[in-house]
């Protein structure tokens, strides 16, 4: 699943005509970004939640012939990320799952591919969510704390409230369906139920091999530009 229903406020003025999902890094839409990922790791089904011009998503995701597209509507209501991944999982079955956030998800590969080291680290029996974390100091557009720290095993704990932790999640995750056992009605964000997977010890981490780039604010797709250009050379 890629998350695509948000209004993408700190991307304004750019934002105002152009969902965030669709805005272009060298000339790539930062989704499209995401779906070759995943379908270089082997998905052929991908269900897109669209809310905020909502048309001009589903019709751009739509002309993608490598992969089955199903729209999760939440043009009525936007159910933020956690609510919008509950809403859609009847559309995406029993088993887990790769899910993507479409504006931050967006990197230079490594010498392996990250989501190949997701499904090589993923353990049903531990883990109810596997989240893909970036570090901080080598991350291109991030000026955050960082969110998690990441023990010798993998298990991930917050950030300190005034603290800085060297992990920042880069909005890929493998999820289990019965991570949404209980969850709230309605919108809600998904670090609700991040929260209580750490307090059952079920929430886990792999470190991103190559370089991530986050695109959260209109400057930042200059210096992510600046960063691809430097890595192909």
């Amino acid at each position: 699943m890629i998350l695509a229903a948000g209004l993408g406020k700190r991307m304004r003025p750019l934002t105002a005509t152009t969902p965030k999902p669709l805005i272009e890094v060298n000339g790539q839409a930062l989704i499209d970004h995401g779906m070759d990922r995943l379908a270089a790791a082997g998905v052929r089904t991908c269900v897109v939640n669209v809310h905020y011009l909502a048309d001009l998503v589903e019709v751009h995701v739509r002309r993608r012939s490598d992969m089955e597209i199903l729209i999760s509507d939440e043009r009525e209501q936007l159910l933020e990320t956690g609510g919008g991944i509950k809403n859609a999982l009847p559309l995406l079955g029993a088993d887990p799952f790769f899910q993507l956030n479409a504006d931050t998800c967006y990197w230079i590969e490594g010498v392996k591919p990250n989501l190949e080291h997701m499904v090589d680290a993923w353990d049903e029996d531990r883990m109810d969510a596997l989240l893909l974390v970036a570090e901080t100091v080598k991350s291109v557009g991030y000026a955050g704390r960082g969110d998690f720290e990441m023990s010798k095993d993998g298990s991930l704990t917050r950030r300190l409230e005034k603290g800085v932790t060297p992990f920042a999640y880069a909005g890929a995750a493998i999820l289990h369906p019965r991570f949404f056992e209980d969850a709230p009605e309605g919108p809600f964000s998904m670090n609700i139920l991040f929260d209580r997977a750490i307090e059952s010890g079920r929430l886990f981490g792999v470190q991103m091999e190559g370089l991530w780039l986050h695109i959260g604010t209109p400057d930042a797709i200059r210096a992510a530009e600046y960063a691809v250009g430097g890595s192909a050379a």
